[in-house]
């Protein structure tokens, strides 16, 4: 990722006068607990290495001109006025976070901006919640507003539900607001308390596979599964009007009524459940730094969402299968909304060279296209770059 020079010469090049604020915010990868946040459970993300920067200044004209260097595309509408019919769909992220702040009294009267990223798109590593982050990081700034961290990282959700159209859960945002680097984040979706929990990673890193096949999350299924979530709270509250989410039935309890469920709404049910456990367990393993404790769960995390939930696709499974056979890897599940995108492992470090050169060989991509490997570790939340 370019420095901060080089993100100065960049804006300045684009819109012929210096920017005032730049910010950062990290993707994540997600060690464990899918599809379990919209459903009151629990995650355990990290942020990952991989940032989007946010460089900006105000107008006064009521318009915005963004340009995106990664996608070497640009757009500009009046804040009014943006349109997702006629705007292209990664400016929903950017229009949504901007209506919000000015609808909480920001002084927001147009802006120029600039985004530079190396989050892959479309590839599970949230490259959505890394670009409201840092735009809201940005454009809060530059105005002098004042937003507490709890309050944009909902803003930032919201803007993703009523602009980008994708019904997310909250872990995406949080992770890239409230990471700190080496450790990860248990957090309760239901509650939404956190804690950083250390990663015992000396002798391992956490890999990120990119199977280049790219995933749209707006298009229907994301929200199809949580649909069949809710047919299986619906189910449950005619059992007991307690019960508010997955998050208050048991895995027992879902093996013994599934007879009597709608087929796929045991099985999302039954996904659900067990992944939250397994989050607990993973959780357990790290504090006692028993590493290899994690490689049945990350395996069977992926089993449940190929079978269970449904969103793997082949290539992921072919990753998974591929880091099952090597020497060195404890462990490795798809990672993200699914339908294609990443799959994230836990590797000794000796073994990451021989790990690269089985997927280089043996793994070929859509359109002919090899998997991207990229070792890294949990990194920091987001910050203010420049101000």
């Amino acid at each position: 990722m370019p420095g901060r020079d080089a993100i100065l010469s960049a804006f300045a090049e684009r819109f012929n006068r210096p920017c005032r604020v730049i910010a950062r915010a990290p993707g994540r990868v997600n060690l464990i607990g899918e599809h379990t946040d919209y459903n009151d459970g629990f995650v355990l993300p990290v942020a990952c290495e991989q940032s989007t920067y946010a460089a900006c200044d105000l107008r006064r004209d009521g318009v915005a001109h963004v340009f995106s260097n990664s996608l070497a595309a640009r757009h500009e509408w009046t804040l009014d006025c943006w349109n997702r019919n006629d705007a292209p769909h990664w400016t929903a992220y950017i229009a949504g976070v901007a209506a919000l702040l000015r609808e909480r009294g920001a002084e927001i009267n147009g802006f120029d901006m600039l985004i530079m990223s190396d989050v892959p798109v479309g590839g599970g590593l949230s490259s959505s919640a890394a670009l409201e982050v840092a735009v809201a990081r940005a454009l809060a700034r530059a105005a002098d507003h004042t937003i507490d961290d709890r309050e944009l990282a909902d803003l930032c959700r919201r803007a993703e539900h009523d602009y980008a159209g994708v019904p997310c859960g909250i872990m995406d945002q949080y992770i890239s607001v409230f990471a700190r680097a080496d450790t990860a984040l248990l957090l309760d979706c239901r509650s939404r308390q956190f804690e950083h929990v250390p990663l015992p990673f000396n002798d391992h890193a956490i890999v990120v596979i990119d199977s280049r096949v790219r995933h749209e999350l707006a298009d229907g299924e994301y929200e199809r599964r949580q649909n069949q979530c809710r047919d299986a709270v619906r189910f449950f509250q005619t059992l007991d009007p307690k019960v508010r989410s997955l998050r208050d039935v048991t895995t027992a309890a879902v093996r013994s009524r599934a007879p009597q469920m709608a087929s796929l709404a045991a099985a999302r049910a039954l996904h659900v459940t067990t992944e939250n456990q397994r989050v607990l367990d993973s959780v357990d393993a790290l504090r006692k730094a028993d590493i290899a404790a994690l490689g049945p769960l990350l395996a069977e995390s992926h089993r449940s969402l190929r079978d269970d939930y449904q969103v793997s696709c082949p290539q992921l499974d072919e990753l998974v299968e591929i880091c099952a056979d090597v020497p060195g890897v404890v462990g490795a599940r798809m990672t993200g909304g699914g339908f294609g995108g990443c799959v994230v492992a836990i590797v000794s470090r000796a073994a990451i060279a021989d790990l690269t050169a089985r997927i280089e060989a043996d793994y070929t991509g859509p359109d002919e296209k090899k998997a991207i490997v990229i070792a890294t570790r949990a990194g920091r939340g987001a910050s203010i770059e420049l101000e």
